[in-house]
């Protein structure tokens, strides 16, 4: 499956940039049906990297967010100036 099918986009707020700089995690805005190795795998995939941790939560919007945490030898904030955020 197509990776970018699951990871629709960043999500951008204040606190998600905080994320990166202080607990090395990137929020995505992800398909709704997709469980969390599904992301896991496309995260990995898309930006070589390995990933300790999914958590995700579902808004009042019907969006599903994934938070994702990078394991220590991996930085967040390298993947967030690939995405454009930083």
């Amino acid at each position: 499956m197509d990776p970018w099918k699951i990871l629709k986009y960043p999500y951008l707020t204040e606190r998600s940039i905080s994320l990166v700089e202080n607990e090395n995690k990137i929020v995505f805005v992800v398909e709704r049906k997709a469980n969390k190795q599904q992301i896991r795998e496309a995260f990995e995939k898309v930006f070589q990297v390995k990933v300790d941790k999914v958590n995700t939560e579902t808004l009042l919007s019907g969006e599903k967010k994934a938070f994702i945490k990078l394991k220590p030898e991996f930085k967040a904030g390298d993947v967030a100036v690939k995405l454009g955020i930083i």
